[in-house]
């Protein structure tokens, strides 16, 4: 027997191949919202492995990035281009800036956590950085309930979906985890 197809092929499809039979290498649409692909970045959210621009030459961030993901998706579905183009996720919102504020950087409304409204499907849902992340997140809100909100995201390995709890406190809705800023809506 060749020691050829006994080893070599066996390895060669267990490292293309995920455990359920699809393909998740760098760049592999794993999901897609509203008719925009969401990629496999790898395991390691640094990874990085070019430069994504439009054809028209809007620069969308760092290929299947998180902000890449987003920026992809408000240019595809709302044709929106923000006037500063780069930053890491973090940098989407803008501390200096009070709540339902124009966030003049990104052309988008924006809006803190813990306010007397919930947030809306297909904003733009901004996380902090910390001490194991420095760049901060961002990813979409795909639904919104009185209980949770569901987010898409692009960058966290083969996790393209997550629920997260949304709390309401008297007349108060927060999103409940520490990390997030805020929101920003294209109106």
């Amino acid at each position: 027997m060749n020691l050829y197809r006994l080893f070599v092929i066996p390895v060669v499809l267990i490292v293309c191949f995920s455990f359920n039979g699809t393909y998740t290498g760098v760049g592999t649409k794993i999901d897609s919202y509203n008719g925009v692909p969401i990629y496999f970045n790898g395991n390691d959210f640094t990874n990085v492995v070019g430069r994504s621009m439009t054809k028209d030459g809007y620069n969308l961030g760092l290929k299947y990035q998180c902000v890449e993901f987003v920026k992809r998706y408000y240019y595809e579905v709302y044709g929106h281009k923000m006037p500063d183009a780069f930053g890491h996720a973090k940098d989407l919102f803008d501390k200096s800036l009070g709540d339902r504020a124009f966030n003049s950087k990104r052309g988008l409304m924006q809006y803190r956590n813990v306010r007397s409204y919930k947030p809306k499907v297909d904003d733009l849902l901004v996380y902090d950085g910390y001490s194991g992340n420095k760049f901060g997140h961002v990813a979409i809100i795909s639904e919104v309930t009185d209980d949770e909100i569901e987010i898409v995201q692009q960058n966290m390995g083969s996790r393209s979906r997550l629920k997260i709890p949304l709390v309401q406190f008297y007349q108060y809705w927060t999103i409940a985890d520490y990390n997030i800023l805020g929101w920003l809506r294209k109106e």
